[in-house]
């Protein structure tokens, strides 16, 4: 599956905007950050999760209607701010579960949930860039999960308000035991320009590679494996921006093919560059304002979503959902 590639000039025209498919209910304060989980059993029963970002926020459960799941939502939350989703996080030896992990900013920490049960796995939680004495550069924002495919070892990449350059992103190993789960600190990286923030990180499990965006500048590329170093390893795509570089979401399919589509937020647009070579390939409008996070299956839902999911949070309380060919303007 291939785009079609416009010139640059072209990025700038106001392109006509693709309806979603699906409007969720509103939740009660800002949203933010969706992940979708993909129910095993049956597609059509899978769960987006959503921040709402507020000191009494909460990860909000949709259906694929854009129902909110009361069951299974998490309320409660002081200023959740990024959510993300892995498979088959090893609690012991013979059990493994699927676990949702979001920052808490207000607590300076993550959690750590079981998916579908929504059990909490984290004691309460677990507190992030402990080392800094300034408070504000503990204000935890961003967070991706990274499941390692040398040894199946599950990652927190987290990212804060501020912080320094070259160690902005501290990356935590989740561990279980006979105690329980603990997130350890492995590695700290990541560049950062100033100016603005990085919120938005975005993990290629199979690839290895982490994404995040440094708001004014571009889009950094990194090892995701903590072995593999901190070299930088791409900045690219800031020209095609108008202000924030936002959401980052990866629509993966074989071979390596599929999509980086980030948020262009301030114009209202998604910028999308290919996974291969992280190269601009279009832009489409998805009717979304001042969109922050966003993620992406690529796997058949439903008769609504038979190409995948795309998941935009829109700035009314809301999140859009559009099956994948629609949102990637796939004729």
């Amino acid at each position: 599956m291939v785009l079609a590639a416009i010139s640059c000039k072209e990025q700038g025209s106001k392109l006509p905007a693709i309806a979603p498919d699906v409007i969720t209910e509103k939740t009660p304060n800002d949203t933010d950050d969706p992940a979708i989980w993909i129910n095993p059993e049956d597609a059509s029963k899978s769960i987006v999760f959503g921040t709402d970002k507020e000191t009494n926020g909460g990860i909000y459960a949709f259906d694929l209607n854009g129902k909110i799941i009361k069951e299974k939502s998490i309320t409660g939350i002081q200023r959740p701010n990024n959510v993300d989703l892995e498979y088959g996080f090893q609690l012991n030896d013979s059990v493994a579960v699927d676990v949702i992990a979001f920052t808490e900013r207000e607590k300076q920490q993550i959690r750590l949930f079981s998916v579908p049960d929504m059990k909490p796995l984290d004691g309460g939680g677990f507190p992030v860039f402990e080392d800094e004495a300034n408070i504000e550069n503990r204000l935890a924002m961003g967070i991706s999960l990274y499941k390692s495919p040398k040894d199946s070892s599950v990652y927190a990449i987290v990212g804060r308000k501020i912080g320094p350059s070259g160690s902005y992103l501290y990356q935590y190993k989740l561990e279980s035991d006979s105690t329980g789960v603990s997130a350890n600190l492995v590695r700290k990286f990541g560049s950062f320009t100033g100016g603005k923030e990085i919120e938005a990180i975005a993990v290629d499990n199979e690839l290895g590679y982490v994404y995040y965006s440094d708001e004014g500048e571009c889009v950094k590329k990194y090892y995701a494996e903590p072995s593999m170093g901190n070299e930088e390893l791409a900045c690219f795509g800031g020209e095609y921006f108008l202000e924030d570089i936002e959401g980052i979401a990866i629509a993966r399919y074989p071979n390596g093919e599929g999509y980086i589509i980030v948020s262009d937020q301030q114009r209202g647009q998604f910028n999308i560059f290919s996974r291969k070579d992280n190269s601009f390939i279009k832009a489409v409008n998805l009717s979304t304002t001042e969109t922050d996070g966003c993620d992406v299956v690529t796997v058949p839902l439903n008769n609504t979503f038979p190409n995948g999911l795309f998941v935009a949070m829109n700035d009314e309380k809301d999140f859009y959902f559009y099956d994948l060919n629609k949102a990637l303007d796939l004729k």
